[in-house]
């Protein structure tokens, strides 16, 4: 056995990637030279690099000789321009299937990791289910179906999609300006009322590499997610309790939130760097809840989130913490 795994130098991915060694399987890593190696330094020695990139096809054939089970993590979640998601998630995701299938019968299993975006907004009174129609509501979230429907559509191979909620943990930098604020004894309170499904990193490393062989996961989309439920505004009060802060609440208007998201957007565009804010965030933002119910992989895989949203917060504050970014 031997596993590919692409995105290894992102968040999710390095989480991923310590996962497969603690397991000890045979890994290489798709890399691109300019990549930022600082998360995996440690496992430099034992894994193999493969140079390459899921929007260069012509590297992505020789990067899986000898490869036998493929993690695709490698994705685009934050663009300068629109564009740039379809590049990566729908196109890059493409060229990947094609590698895969050109190396058949040899990849026995692609994991590709999706998100609840590729799905839509739901609400606790209706999780996302996988048996439900897909409703994406913004560009993120239509090309990650895009790249969904590249897998199903296209992959020879035995394939597992995975569907994660918003991720939080060490390493993570979306989630990074909520406890700067509160750092600062500010409570930002964007859209108080929208329910969130969390699911700590390393959760969700477990189940991505869980899903490499499990026999019950073949031609299956999965949620994953921890049970707990809760607002942006209670995340950040256990933030504020965890770092022993004060706070003021401070409420963001739909429309000053849409305006902040304009001026970010513009000026993404004018640097050409991509920015955590754009109008196409502000749909996410806007949405009543994200919320989905990880019932079925728990059932069929027998595996559940476990890390409390109280236990990961801590842990991510000393992360943050050990690594000063707090």
């Amino acid at each position: 056995m031997k596993v590919l795994l692409t995105g290894a130098s992102g968040f999710v991915g390095s989480h991923v990637l310590d996962v497969l060694q603690a397991r000890k399987f045979p890994t290489a890593i798709l890399l691109r030279d300019s990549s930022n190696r600082r998360y995996f330094e440690r496992h430099l020695a034992a894994v193999e690099i493969r140079s390459g990139s899921i929007t260069e096809p012509g590297s992505l054939l020789a990067a899986m000789e000898g490869v036998t089970h493929v993690i695709h993590c490698a994705g685009c979640t934050r663009a300068s321009v629109a564009s740039d998601y379809r590049t990566i998630n729908q196109e890059g995701t493409a060229h990947l299937v094609s590698a895969v299938n050109a190396r058949s019968p040899h990849i026995q299993r692609l994991v590709h990791l999706s998100s609840l975006a590729a799905s839509g907004p739901a609400t606790p009174e209706a999780p996302a289910r996988e048996s439900a129609v897909p409703k994406p509501i913004s560009e993120y979230g239509r090309t990650k179906l895009a790249g969904e429907i590249e897998v199903r559509g296209r992959c020879r191979a035995a394939y597992t999609i995975l569907r994660p909620p918003a991720v939080y943990g060490p390493r993570d930098t979306a989630f990074l300006p909520i406890f700067k604020a509160v750092k600062n004894h500010v409570l930002p309170s964007p859209n108080k009322n929208q329910a969130l499904s969390l699911v700590f990193v390393r959760d969700l490393a477990e189940a991505v590499v869980l899903s490499l062989q499990h026999p019950n996961a073949c031609g299956k989309t999965y949620f994953v997610s921890s049970r707990d439920m809760v607002s942006g505004r209670k995340m950040a009060k256990l933030i504020a309790e965890g770092m022993n802060v004060w706070t003021v609440p401070l409420p963001v208007p739909l429309f000053l939130l849409w305006t902040i998201c304009l001026i970010r957007e513009l000026i993404s565009r004018l640097t050409g760097k991509a920015g955590l804010l754009n109008l196409q965030k502000f749909a996410e933002l806007r949405a009543p809840g994200w919320v989905c119910d990880p019932s079925r992989f728990e059932g069929e895989l027998h595996f559940k989130c476990g890390t409390t949203l109280a236990a990961g917060v801590s842990e991510s504050i000393k992360w943050y913490r050990q690594a000063k970014w707090l």
